[in-house]
């Protein structure tokens, strides 16, 4: 088989996430070539790596072909030539949806029927069939004309691809699971470091955190549309998923915290860590924002809190970013992760480290990033007991050394000025200082 062109969608903003995934799984070739879309090239056992394994990707399409179309004439044409009866059973339920993007042909449902037509009369001659039941898997196929080319291609993921299986129900705003992953690896969370989400909700964010830090493919329990395709072998399916099972990581040395002021939430969040197969690895507790606290240090807080227009209570979420301040200043070496569409830049009186332009479904948001200091370097068994002899070698030198005199006021060095904790050495450190203690 002649390697599969597929192309990863997903939300605007995140299509840099997407193209690392792709390149960690061994796309070499992944390239974002429009908004909202990257291209990588795949045999069979790729096309389900990458269905398995996307975390912030909405979904898998097959690119069968691509060519310029201005009218209906070069659109009919251009679609019968494309070899539809490799990938379409004769008995294949085959749904066309179409778009158009700046293009000559706007009609969208006339590109739909123009499409079906073509495609159906390349079935009929390369089956060798005289009718089309549709009455079997569903092959759902889009045309997408984007500046007068068009682009078909065959859903392999059915599904979108949040559809992890383990969200049973959704509480008030729900956040989508891929736009959570997208908030994690845009972070710099890692395993080893505190996590704490204070706005849980039905427990998105810490539950995709637990699938990163143990390493655990995002699709292992679901179905894809792709596996009904007689042109992918079922074995590559079941290879892939035995591969994925064996890279699972041990639980984690420290569990993640999501904290919620709604009872109902907090218990939906646990019934789905139970069902994401990560319970162990996180814990859910009822508690108010302002009450948030740590006695860990270095960690971080990921948080998508309510915001006006997503949910109805304005009073409320004023009283809740009103607070932010006083909260965040209590967790002096933690980063903060804040996808919202308040300026809470304003509302905190510090600029972010970052801003990212995301979107919550339909709403625009910033994602606000603020980092605390970078944690100490972590020492192996072997550093730590040479670091030891270093420091004993070095009191037997000063014990060997006769006292001096001491140094008169005037000899003495000044003292360096402190410097604020968080932020580093930017030009509004004092803020900081003041801001985050």
């Amino acid at each position: 088989m002649e390697p599969l062109q597929l192309i990863a969608t997903c939300t605007a903003g995140l299509e840099a996430c997407v193209k690392r995934e792709l390149t960690a799984l061994g796309f070499k070739d992944a390239r974002v070539y429009s908004p909202g879309r990257t291209i990588f090239s795949a045999d069979a056992a790729g096309l389900a790596r990458a269905n398995l394994w996307l975390r912030t990707a909405n979904r898998i399409l097959l690119k069968v072909g691509d060519f310029p179309a201005d009218d209906f004439d070069k659109l009919f044409e251009g679609i019968r030539d494309l070899p539809w009866e490799q990938w379409v059973p004769a008995n294949a339920e085959f749904p066309v949806m179409g778009r158009s993007y700046k293009s000559q042909l706007t009609s969208v449902p006339a590109i739909q029927r123009t499409a079906k037509k073509a495609i159906v009369e390349r079935l009929l001659s390369g089956h060798g069939v005289g009718d089309l039941p549709e009455s079997g898997d569903v092959f759902t196929i889009e045309v997408a004309l984007r500046e007068d080319v068009a682009t078909l291609t065959i859903d392999a993921s059915g599904m979108d691809l949040h559809k992890r299986g383990y969200r049973a129900a959704a509480g008030p705003a729900p956040l989508k699971e891929t736009l959570a992953a997208a908030m994690i690896q845009l972070s710099f969370w890692k395993p080893d470091r505190p996590l704490i989400d204070p706005f849980c909700g039905s427990g998105t964010i810490p539950i995709e955190a637990a699938l990163i830090g143990r390493n655990i493919a995002p699709g292992l329990e679901r179905y894809f549309a792709a596996q009904a395709w007689p042109a992918i072998p079922e074995q590559c399916w079941t290879d892939e998923r035995e591969r994925a099972r064996d890279l699972i990581l041990p639980p984690l040395e420290i569990r993640i915290i999501g904290t919620d002021i709604e009872p109902k939430g907090v218990s939906l969040s646990r019934h789905h860590a139970e069902l994401a197969g990560v319970d162990g690895d996180v814990h859910f507790q009822t508690a108010p924002f302002d009450e948030l606290t740590s006695n860990r240090e270095y960690g971080c807080v990921i948080a998508n809190p309510p915001y006006g227009h997503r949910l109805s209570d304005d009073r409320g979420t004023d009283e809740l970013y009103r607070a932010m301040p006083e909260v965040f200043r209590r967790l002096k070496s933690w980063s903060f992760y804040v996808l919202t569409s308040v300026d809470l830049e304003t509302t905190l009186g510090q600029k972010a480290d970052r801003r990212r332009k995301l979107y919550n479904g339909k709403i625009e948001c910033t994602y606000y990033q603020f980092h605390g200091p970078r944690p100490p370097k972590k020492l192996s068994p072997e550093q730590r007991a040479e670091q030891r002899a270093e420091r004993d070698a070095q009191a037997e030198q000063v014990a060997a050394v006769p006292d001096a005199p001491e140094a008169t006021p005037a000899a003495r060095e000044p003292r360096p000025e402190p410097v604020a904790a968080f932020g580093g050495l930017k030009g509004n450190a004092g803020e900081q200082a003041e801001m985050f203690g």
